[in-house]
């Protein structure tokens, strides 16, 4: 179903449609959007509590799409999940199960016209980053970039050394528990990384600014690797 079709401050038309994508036996709810003559996808695997339509990503999201990159903004669990894990906090720290979600979905989008041939990224926000970190892991060849926003990607574990895309990690200044969990999945890297501390910031980049380094640092890293 296609929600709109906007455009942007540089003028590039963006169309936002809104998919059911199977995953698992069940669907989940996102919003594809697409702008013209697009030079990546970025999928969002969204962290602890949050859901598509988190206006922290879709901030993000928008100014990759001003950018010429295609976004995918999709919740990994389903409604029903979403009130367990709102109770539980269970289902946010599995990461094998929502890294299973996020791999499927990104099968999804490899076989979708508009978008399947293009290079494709992942954006991961808290143990989101985990769960796009090890679907990086599992499939190799398709994930050339990923970018985590105040991430746990230590959470990944072992997947971590199997990662062969480059990924950017973004840390709030004020996060510190964070950044040192950032710096000791970094030890374990071995893809080119790098890790950038926004100063002032804290875990959720509510500070004034804040997130707009986050969209613009990440856009940049896109870019440079979607983008050939």
């Amino acid at each position: 179903m296609q929600l709109k079709t906007s455009n942007s401050s540089t003028g590039m038309a963006v169309e936002h449609t809104l998919v059911k994508v199977p995953a698992d036996s069940i669907e989940v709810e996102g919003i594809l959007s697409v702008p013209t003559d697009a030079q990546g996808m970025v999928l969002f695997a969204h962290g602890s509590g949050s859901t598509h339509r988190s206006p922290r990503n879709r901030s993000v999201a928008d100014v990759l799409n001003e950018d010429g990159m295609a976004t995918l903004l999709i919740d990994l669990l389903t409604e029903d999940e979403q009130q367990v894990d709102l109770q539980t906090t269970r289902l946010r720290f599995d990461i094998a199960f929502l890294a299973s979600r996020l791999t499927a979905i990104a099968d999804w989008l490899r076989q979708q016209p508009e978008v399947g041939k293009l290079a494709l990224g992942l954006f991961g926000a808290s143990t989101g980053a985990a769960a796009a970190l090890l679907t990086a892991a599992e499939r190799p060849r398709d994930v050339k970039a990923v970018v985590s926003r105040g991430g746990r990607p230590d959470l990944a574990a072992d997947a971590l050394e199997r990662v062969e895309a480059p990924v950017l990690l973004i840390v709030g200044g004020e996060d510190v528990a964070v950044i040192e969990l950032n710096r000791r999945a970094m030890a374990r890297m071995r893809c080119v990384h790098e890790l950038r501390i926004i100063s002032g910031a804290t875990h959720l980049f509510e500070e004034r600014g804040a997130l707009d380094q986050v969209a613009t640092l990440a856009a940049g890293w896109f870019l440079k690797s979607l983008a050939l």
